[in-house]
């Protein structure tokens, strides 16, 4: 009899009570409220993304396929955002974008809901809505950046979408038109330019060559351009409008 309620009592702590809070596991379907409830009681992981519904914790972050051209593509973003005002950008921020995606995008650029933007930041701190610009980087033409992704982020009205497949050495950057992405086309010079962002220049072959210092000196062409001082008034305007 003894050994029998031992073992009732020992059953009774290991079954799961409606309370547990499951970890987060790569291939989980899960709702967007219960994803960010397992995400925010696992504080020691960094990145987990909801995509389709289905959970997605990627592998550890290596230096030159993601660290670096991760870097690389912030600094060229935080260059842009520090002289547009109006516009802001984050690094590996979630972004709740409809009920079964939150992705953690490797870069997104928006502009401000006050002069007419399409992203907020909510009461709790995360970006709402969609921003105008993403960027991820990507291993190769396989990864998931540019199959599901993509799909999701032209579903939800995400003007342009850059990624950088490290592999493959290649930059693309698709733009919103008709609800479809189409691929941007370089000018003459090989420079790709941004259809929302004016000013937003990006010498693509610089940047997989690894030439911050060629990537920020086309940048700054676009920055000292008609078009872009434009850009800044016209944002300036639409904030101090009664």
């Amino acid at each position: 009899m003894r050994t029998e309620v031992l073992t009732d009592t020992l059953n009774q702590s290991a079954a799961p009570t409606p309370e547990t809070l499951l970890p987060l596991e790569n291939g989980d379907r899960l709702t967007r409220r219960e994803f960010e409830r397992r995400f925010d009681a696992m504080p020691h992981l960094k990145k987990a993304e909801l995509i389709e519904g289905v959970v997605y914790l990627p592998s550890p972050v290596r230096v030159k396929s993601h660290g670096k051209p991760h870097g690389q593509i912030m600094a060229w973003i935080g260059a842009y955002c520090a002289a547009t005002p109006e516009v802001d950008f984050a690094d590996n921020a979630t972004l709740r974008l409809d009920p079964d995606n939150e992705p953690q995008p490797d870069a997104m650029l928006w502009i401000n809901e006050a002069a007419g933007g399409r992203a907020r930041i909510s009461e709790d701190d995360y970006l709402e809505g969609s921003p105008e610009l993403i960027v991820e980087i990507a291993a190769s033409t396989a990864s998931y950046d540019l199959h599901d992704k993509m799909k999701v982020y032209r579903r939800n009205g995400v003007q342009e979408y850059i990624v950088w497949r490290v592999y493959d050495r290649q930059i693309d950057w698709f733009y919103l038109e008709a609800e479809q992405y189409a691929r941007l086309s370089p000018d003459t010079e090989g420079t790709l330019e941004s259809r929302v962002f004016p000013g937003l220049r990006l010498e693509a072959s610089a940047l997989i060559n690894g030439d911050l210092a060629r990537v920020l000196a086309e940048l700054q062409k676009g920055l000292a351009s008609d078009i872009h001082i434009a850009f800044v008034e016209r944002l300036s305007a639409a904030t101090h409008k009664e």
